[in-house]
């Protein structure tokens, strides 16, 4: 079980999706390499609309290092806390290829997502697995439009092949505000041991750069799981309103 980003919001991370100003950036020219470094506090952790810290704070970290080629590599952490388990963190590790067609923006890459500390109980399911993700984007200004699909062989808990499809659109707006919306659904093959049936997820979220260069964040996001069809009857899927601030170096 895992949120922009976003990400929420907004990777755009990878994980987080919040906007990246190119002055935070740090650029190491010895080795043609853009590095940026983003941390970032919110009122909770939303991975495709169910929450990972039982609808409580997160406090994360994303390192991103691109070279002039296209490729990178990078880094996402956070704290969690899942129903009946003693996993605290989480840190997934990213790999990809960035380049451009015909004016459009493209991510192929992959995360490997996993929960240092967790002990699986005996006879019990791994936390770790992995998704090869593609990303594509496409800016008609003022209007960013965005898609992403996931594929994980062996998803979360050891629930089987999944896939993932997300759409949605940035929306420039006066006053350095941007508008995001988005709108996924989630296939997984092995339900009963994920612990929720294949479902949908939505967001709409404003965003500007405030004091400082922070960037705040809020929003609504929300799931078509009912609380009875959310791992056992909890409230992770509920619908809730977000706040996360970031700041880019």
């Amino acid at each position: 079980m895992k949120s922009s980003l976003v990400l929420a919001s907004a990777l755009s991370l990878s994980i987080l999706p919040l906007a990246l100003p190119a002055a935070a950036q740090t650029t190491i020219d010895s080795l043609a390499t853009t590095v940026t470094v983003t941390p970032a506090v919110g009122t909770d952790y939303l991975f495709r609309g169910i929450s990972q810290t039982r609808n409580r704070p997160a406090i994360q970290l994303t390192l991103d290092a691109q070279h002039e080629s296209g490729l990178y590599i990078g880094a996402f952490g956070s704290n969690v806390t899942f129903p009946g388990s003693n996993a605290r963190q989480e840190l997934d590790l990213l790999a990809g290829y960035r380049f451009e067609v015909a004016g459009a923006s493209i991510d192929l890459g992959g995360v490997y997502y996993t929960y240092p500390g967790y002990d699986a109980p005996s006879g019990g399911y791994e936390y770790n697995y992995f998704e090869a993700i593609a990303k594509a984007s496409y800016t008609l200004d003022p209007v960013k439009l965005m898609a992403t699909a996931a594929w994980s062989p062996n998803f979360y808990y050891e629930s089987g092949s999944a896939i993932y499809l997300e759409g949605g659109a940035d929306i420039t707006l006066p006053f350095g505000f941007t508008l995001a919306g988005r709108y996924g659904y989630q296939w997984i093959d092995r339900n009963t041991r994920y612990g929720a049936p294949d479902y949908s997820n939505w967001s709409v979220a404003v965003s500007r750069e405030i004091v400082g260069g922070f960037t705040l964040t809020v929003g609504y996001y929300d799931t078509d799981l009912s609380k009875s069809e959310c791992f056992a009857g909890t409230k992770l899927c509920d619908s809730r309103a977000m706040a996360t601030l970031s700041r880019a170096f």
